[in-house]
């Protein structure tokens, strides 16, 4: 491999959430961070380049987007998720929580009834609620063979006259899911049929394991795509999420105009210098340095698993389909909830995500970031054996 993905990067005193922050959330620090979804792998070279290359320059101005951002972004569309995009559908966010929070305010209504699909990454939540929008839970089931599904029949029961949207993440975090095309059409069909705007947070489109095939929704058909609000960015595949830069894409343009003139209004347009950079760079010269990268997390994907089954077979992961998220099942423990996140923080002394702030449905699950060094999970494995005395 060109790239070392097993180098070990001391990131504390960096101002990282990860790794700065823990004692605000797990109340100490000594942990062994594997929670906040960025990667703890350096960005790669040609976008620091790229930055670097700018810092040349001793005017940090104002500065528009230039053509070649969008168009990054249409050329990694066409060839890595086979998806025509145009040129007038494409917005910018700053961030892709700020796009969904932008498109809600933008496009829907006070006292409106959103859906949401938990478990689920828990900002769905406060983007409903925190926009005084009426949140409506359709939660995925588990089947026999446990994979998540989208439980339509509950979903159409579910929908009435308020109802106006629908927000999705495809893939799934943090249960993994790629979603099928058969699955996505059925939800098409009954956004059409009720008029129902679906934001799809996309932003691990490019986190894919084989056999498993990423779907746009727009890319359905025209009558989803007008209804389809898509934000996505190359932040989480890159690891630039701290340039906060992100793409909206609307077909529609009575929709489209709506989130144009919210975010005109909350004067969020302007975006950075180094994030418009790093998303053109990243969507440019990325491919070869994502399919090293997809290797090296499948093989952490497939360590975990292993080991999990060998040492403490209690402790179930769900096998990703996607994203660099391994949604793990404890139940097998028959602990409750709050003795297994007592036993991770204070006696294996890790910081994982509790399944608890994804739904109630999540309880007995944490969530794994395994965008690590292989040698920190093996420690971080090391440290659960203490489960087996329980």
């Amino acid at each position: 491999m060109n790239y070392n993905f097993d180098r070990l990067i001391d990131r504390k005193g960096s101002g990282s959430i990860k790794y700065d922050k823990m004692s605000f959330f797990f109340g100490r620090d000594d942990l062994q961070p594997l929670w906040v979804a960025d990667m703890d792998f350096a960005t790669p070279d040609f976008i620091l380049d790229a930055i670097k290359k700018r810092l040349e320059h001793p005017v940090l101005g104002y500065t528009m987007r230039q053509e070649g951002f969008f168009e990054s972004y249409m050329r990694w569309a066409r060839k890595r998720y086979r998806w025509k995009v145009s040129r007038q559908w494409l917005d910018f966010s700053p961030g892709v929580v700020g796009g969904l929070a932008l498109s809600v305010l933008s496009m829907t209504g006070e006292g409106d009834k959103i859906i949401i699909q938990p478990p689920v990454y828990h900002p769905f939540f406060d983007v409903v609620k925190g926009n005084a929008r009426q949140l409506i839970e359709n939660p995925l089931q588990r089947d026999a063979e446990g994979n998540y599904r989208m439980d339509f029949d509950h979903m159409r029961s579910i929908i009435d006259p308020q109802t106006k949207m629908i927000i999705i993440a495809n893939p799934h975090n943090p249960v993994g899911r790629v979603w099928r095309r058969d699955e996505l059409e059925e939800l098409a069909e009954i956004a059409v049929k009720h008029n129902l705007i679906i934001l799809s947070d996309d932003i691990h489109a490019d986190f894919i394991y084989k056999p498993n095939q990423y779907t746009p929704l727009a890319s359905i058909d025209e009558a989803v795509a007008q209804q389809t609000v898509t934000v996505t960015s190359p932040s989480k595949t890159f690891n630039i999420a701290g340039l906060s830069t992100s793409i909206v894409v609307i077909p529609n343009e009575n929709l489209r105009q709506k989130y144009r003139n919210k975010i005109k209004d909350m004067h969020l347009f302007l975006g950075n210098i180094f994030g418009n950079i790093a998303f053109e760079t990243a969507y440019k010269k990325g491919e070869a340095w994502l399919e090293e990268l997809l290797k090296y997390l499948q093989t952490n994907i497939d360590f975990v698993t292993g080991y999990l089954a060998e040492h403490i077979p209690e402790i179930k992961p769900v096998k990703p389909e996607g994203t660099f998220l391994m949604w793990l099942d404890f139940s097998g423990l028959n602990l409750p909830h709050d003795k297994v996140k007592d036993i991770l923080i204070n006696q294996a002394k890790l910081a994982l995500n509790d399944g608890k702030s994804f739904g109630q449905n999540g309880e007995n699950y944490f969530r794994l970031n395994i965008a690590t060094p292989q040698s920190n999970l093996k420690t971080a494995l090391e440290k659960m054996l203490v489960f087996n005395e329980f």
